[in-house]
């Protein structure tokens, strides 16, 4: 399961939840940093991620767009990012259905 993790969440997430989310990347660390959404949105299309955000950007493009990418929204106010990767780790059973249903695109976690 790649995430490409956005700007708002930090990259230290991605070894955090290396163990559930192999293969996942944060934008600022593929050079993605201050891009542009299209920019992002594109880069996670063309290199088989799912974008996993905490703003509504992604999720309207999703809806606009279509996938790929799926999108993850994971809407939630200031917490920490111990409080957003037990969030995933906890969903990480809905984060597999999203990727395994050819139907789904958005996932949204509260």
């Amino acid at each position: 399961m790649k995430l490409l993790y956005d700007e708002n969440l930090s990259p230290k997430l991605v070894m955090a939840l290396n163990d559930v989310f192999p293969d996942s990347a944060h934008v600022d660390r593929v050079g993605l940093g201050g891009a542009s959404d299209r920019e992002v949105w594109e880069y996670a299309r063309d290199n088989g991620y799912t974008l996993i955000s905490k703003d509504s950007d992604f999720q309207e493009m999703s809806l606009l767009h279509g996938y790929p990418p799926k999108v993850i929204w994971l809407k939630r106010g200031n917490c920490t990012n111990k409080q957003i990767e037990l969030i995933l780790r906890n969903k990480s059973a809905q984060i597999a259905e999203l990727l395994d249903d050819p139907e789904a695109a958005l996932l949204l976690l509260l």
